[in-house]
């Protein structure tokens, strides 16, 4: 799987990063910490990487003082309380002990060690100073093979397992280890990741310390090694196992230290360009993986991002700077599925979609959206909102017109937004009109308004309220009359548009009105024509002119009484007249 690493004092961001730096101090706190099973990575800044969370550590310093134990009488930190096995030939021929330089400097009885005791704690302290911490306090598992262990024999296995909050996460380790007699044969470690039954290898290269030296303190070969290619493991918990794949025990002599388990799962975010456009417009969705600090490669991770219904895609195709990265986005679809791998050294990648809606809406893409993913954190929500074209108001009202060959009479206590993209609101009201001997108006209330809901759309609205009026020496007459019209843009930009008459004791030529039906017209012989809620479309229906009443005489006279059109108007459009 993945080829070991050492690092030594002049390339450390590595081990910065997966040491969680030395401020950390991997000691009991985070140790305390790192059993407890973290696994969730935090969101992350888009495109700027976080560091990885501790899944598993262990540093063998747990109740450990001057007394030297085996690995297998020992106890980790809690809430986890791990405990190990190992195969016998490593708990032998002075194997298998948890060394340190406060210890006394002879072994313990029956630990086969000799002479040999004080160089394997000599490498435990070595770890100690490798790691930043106190040399002389350091606790370390040592072998210092005595006779010969065999080969491919586990040297350290996890008896209980290690939650990692999810399955399908990038999971890395590390470990610190120093050997001695380099001149005789190596020691050559491997360490497994256990998902259950199967034990997934973290390396293609065994640890070998004395070959592949991250550095050396007081003559001691030490490094902390790390696999250079994190694993996108299956499982939701799981074990460590370390084998020793040297079998003799000329030479052999290594000792480990601060083992761990990172979650290094990059971070999917979610983003939206503009975040406001209009209905049938384009919005850039970016789908962007930011990896975590160390920037290991990440080979392998996916997830299909589902959109919200009414929020499609176009048939731009999608564009993407991820390497190996296999993207389905189908024009007019709903989902995008993507595949891809993070390089070594990219901090992040990215897929861009084309994103439109038909109708006005606020869409919003969260966690739950993703509804397959593996090697990715999920994101936080985003949103786009697609709004109606921004229409032109115009709505117009007065209480009453005369036009006539001797004598014109302007509109009366008019109320006018005349073309305009601005919201408004304008009223006026009038106490009484005289028409001559045409006849009279009482109060007069106008009123032409713009307003804008909260999800964009448009509405223009007029309105006209005439009270009492006598027309032709009393041949017209009624207590009020109201026009009122209205123009409403939807979701999508198009425009209806209604208009209404209301009438209270209307009479015509001295005959109660009550059928006020659009367009209603009755002649009076000899005189005029009067027609009642007249109504006409205007601007392609985009707009309408109510009339509550209109009276055309056979000299001449145009009498207009209660008026209100309403329409919306693309920019651009000429405004009516």
């Amino acid at each position: 799987m993945n080829e070991s690493q050492a690092l030594g004092r002049g390339s450390r961001a590595m081990k910065r990063a997966l040491a969680g730096t030395a401020a950390l101090a991997l000691a009991t706190a985070l140790a305390a910490v790192g059993q407890s099973g973290i696994a969730t990575a935090e969101a992350a800044s888009p495109g700027e990487p976080k560091d990885p969370k501790v899944v598993f550590t262990e540093d063998f310093e747990n109740d450990q003082g001057a007394t030297p134990i085996l690995v297998t009488d020992y106890t980790g930190a809690a809430p986890i309380g791990q405990t190990y096995d190992a195969d016998p030939a490593w708990l032998t021929g002075c194997n298998g002990w948890i060394t340190s330089l406060q210890q006394p400097g002879t072994g313990p009885a029956g630990a086969g060690c000799g002479n040999w005791w004080t160089s394997a704690q000599q490498m435990a302290g070595a770890l100690g100073q490798w790691a930043g911490g106190d040399k002389a306090k350091n606790h370390a598992v040592t072998a210092y093979t005595s006779g010969n262990p065999g080969a491919n024999k586990t040297q350290l296995e996890t008896r209980k397992p290690v939650d990692v909050g999810a399955a399908g996460r990038f999971l890395t380790f590390s470990v610190d280890v120093a050997e001695v007699n380099c001149y005789a044969e190596h020691a050559k470690l491997g360490f497994y990741l256990l998902d259950g039954d199967k034990a997934v290898p973290t390396f293609t290269t065994p640890i070998d310390p004395c070959s592949n030296p991250g550095g050396t303190v007081n003559g001691v070969p030490v490094g902390t090694y790390t696999s250079n290619g994190p694993v996108l493991f299956d499982g939701s918990t799981l074990g460590l196992r370390l084998v020793n794949f040297q079998g003799s025990g000329y030479g052999n002599d290594a000792a480990f230290d601060n083992v761990r388990v990172l979650d290094v799962t990059p971070q999917l975010d979610v983003a939206f360009d503009p975040g406001q456009v209009e209905v049938g417009g384009t919005s850039t969705m970016t789908l962007r993986v930011t990896n975590t600090s160390e920037l290991a490669v990440k080979k392998g991770w996916s997830f299909t991002e589902r959109l919200p219904d009414g929020l499609t895609l176009t048939g731009a195709p999608p564009v993407t700077d991820c390497a190996d990265a296999t993207v389905t986005a189908v024009s007019g679809g709903g989902k995008i599925g993507v595949t891809g791998t993070l390089a070594a050294g990219a901090k992040s990648c990215g897929v861009t979609v084309k994103v439109t809606s038909a109708r006005a809406a606020t869409y919003t893409v969260c966690a739950e959206d993703v509804v397959e993913h593996a090697g990715v954190n999920l994101p936080e929500c985003a949103r786009v909102r697609f709004v109606p074209p921004v229409l032109v108001f115009d709505a117009h009202a007065h209480g009453g017109r005369v036009t006539a060959p001797l004598i014109d009479i302007a509109p009366l206590a008019p109320s006018d937004l005349s073309c305009r993209e601005a919201a408004g609101d304008d009223r006026h009201k009038l106490l009484s009109a005289g028409l001559g001997q045409l006849g009279s108006l009482g109060v007069i209330d106008t009123r032409a308004t713009g307003a804008v809901d909260p999800d964009g759309r448009r509405t223009a609205t007029a309105s006209a309220t005439t009270s009492k009026l006598s027309l032709l020496a009393g041949l017209v007459t009624a207590d009020e009359i109201t026009a009122f019209a209205r123009a409403r843009g939807d979701d999508a930009g198009r425009v209806t548009a209604d208009g209404k008459v209301d009438i209270t004791n209307l009479k015509v030529n001295g005959v109660k009105i009550t059928d006020l039906k659009t367009d209603l017209t009755i002649d009076v012989p000899l005189v005029a024509k009067v027609v009642i809620n007249e109504q006409v479309r205007t601007g392609g229906g985009g707009g309408i002119k109510v009339n509550a009443i209109h009276i055309r005489t056979l000299a001449g006279v145009d009498i207009i009484v209660g008026h209100a059109r309403a329409s919306l108007i693309r920019p651009g459009q000429a405004c009516p007249a």
